[in-house]
């Protein structure tokens, strides 16, 4: 059995039961048997199977974002706001199927024909991530559906109810209960999928656990995708015009979603020339937001998930303070029910402190000083990780040539913590390997053939 907390008051939701290694086991039977029928639809068929669920997740929006928002702690508009995100990704594939997953033609002679055909993997293993549910849930198992693929999904334990949800709008839109099946459980459910006879493996988290789940299925020689966390760099040249529009919009980057996502902006430079305004701009909004119940309207700043983690932010707030950072407001665990801190924000840092090395996942910030670009690029690429960077600045060219230094699979200019599903979503390092979303992300549930067709 597994409690089910909310984290903003700390009080049981609901308690489920957790699969073991047999429950595991009857249930990848039935999908690798309801795989070879789902595989044998049209993709016409599935993808209209999909549109239902596309529709359903509008129909059903209200419902399932107090669901997540019960669960993990993120404030209730912003749950709106991925289940909305995830419908736009799930339109991009829906409209985008057919011409990634259908035939490729490379020679159409009289005497000779050569094409490519994407078969799917067959049972596939997906251990998602509870920050986002819904958006790191859909790169994968919508994809993995309609190129005829079973799926296997493991949420997090910390979002059990929204993945059980999803797994009732799929079976109402059409996908076959013996083509999906969710694995309830915590870590030693996860310990158990690595052990089974998946034909690929797809996480999302943290590096930790990627290196761990990489390791133990690499002899299986499958497909295995990370997408991990990163310590994402934004730098704020010299010529840039709008101070306090650009504090706003990067500290939004930083703290959205309580600082909770792989893509958030996790440490920042500015130059010289326009540091103290820009960090006077970043401090004002970061003041303005209003910390509370993730349920009550307004509320920008809710509930960490993890009740672990103001302990961790709490760590490196001290660790920063001791060698001689500048707190310029919050730092603090905030007492009572549930998980919650303060949104920091930290001057005076350097990369001997873990707020600028350690991935921090939390409404946490530094923001240091530099000189010029090329001090920017050298400190934007002290990391092991390489998901996303950012540069403001009022001339693209300039931009694109500091982001072409820095190893990462993202580059933004004027902007940040976004993703698009026209475009790979891919980390470097200690990011992940692999790619979501995009043609990539489609066909990475699928194994291309060659056909020689001669006469």
């Amino acid at each position: 059995m597994m409690n089910i907390v909310n984290p903003a008051s700390g009080e049981i939701i609901v308690t489920v039961n957790e699969d073991d290694s047999k429950s595991l086991a009857h249930k990848y039977l039935l999908l690798k048997s309801g795989q070879v029928a789902w595989a044998s639809r049209s993709l016409d068929e599935r993808i209209a199977v999909i549109e239902k669920f596309y529709q359903l997740l509008d129909e059903e929006i209200a419902h399932l974002a107090r669901i997540l928002t019960e669960e993990v702690g993120k404030p209730l508009q912003q749950s709106r706001n991925e289940i909305n995100g995830a419908r736009a990704r799930i339109r991009w594939m829906l409209d985008h199927a057919v011409q990634y997953l259908s035939d490729e033609i490379v020679t159409d002679g009289p005497d000779l024909k050569e094409l490519i055909s994407y078969e799917p993997l067959g049972v596939v293993c997906n251990i998602s991530a509870w920050n986002y549910p819904y958006l790191v849930g859909v790169n994968v198992f919508i994809p993995a559906l309609l190129a005829g693929n079973a799926v296997m999904y493991k949420p997090s334990e910390y979002a059990t109810l929204t993945g059980l949800e999803i797994e009732k709008l799929l079976n109402r839109a059409g996908v076959p209960a013996d083509v999906f099946k969710v694995a309830v459980g915590a870590k030693e459910t996860g310990a158990h999928l690595l052990y089974m006879n998946f034909n690929g493996y797809f996480f999302t988290g943290s590096y930790q656990t990627g290196k761990y789940i990489y390791e133990r299925v690499a002899p299986k020689m499958v497909p295995c995708q990370l997408e991990l966390g990163g310590k994402d760099p934004l730098y704020v040249t010299d010529d840039v015009k709008d101070i306090a529009g650009i504090a706003a919009g990067t500290a939004d980057g930083a703290f959205y979603n309580n600082g909770q996502s792989c893509c958030s902006v996790e440490r920042i430079y500015v130059h010289e020339k326009v540091y103290d305004k820009y960090v006077d701009a970043f401090v004002k909004e970061v003041k303005s937001w209003k910390i509370g119940l993730p349920n009550e309207e307004g509320v920008y700043i809710g509930a960490l998930t993890r009740k672990e983690q103001p302990g961790l932010l709490e760590n490196q707030v001290k660790d920063a303070l001791q060698k001689q950072a500048t707190l310029l407001t919050g730092g603090n665990i905030i007492e009572g029910k549930g998980n919650y801190f303060e949104p920091t924000v930290l001057t005076s840092v350097d990369h001997s402190m873990k707020v600028m090395k350690e991935e921090s996942f939390g409404p946490i910030i530094g923001i240091m000083k530099v000189k010029n670009d090329q001090e920017a690029i050298k400190l934007m690429q002290d990391t092991a990780y390489g998901l996303t960077a950012s540069v403001y600045s009022e001339s693209m060219d300039r931009a694109r040539q500091i982001l072409a230094q820095i190893d990462s699979g993202t580059g933004y200019w004027n902007c940040c913590d976004r993703v698009s599903a026209g475009l790979p979503w891919s980390g470097r390092k200690h990011s992940g390997i692999g790619a979501t979303l995009s043609h990539q992300g489609l066909r990475a549930f699928t194994k291309p053939k060659s056909w020689h067709l001669r006469g």
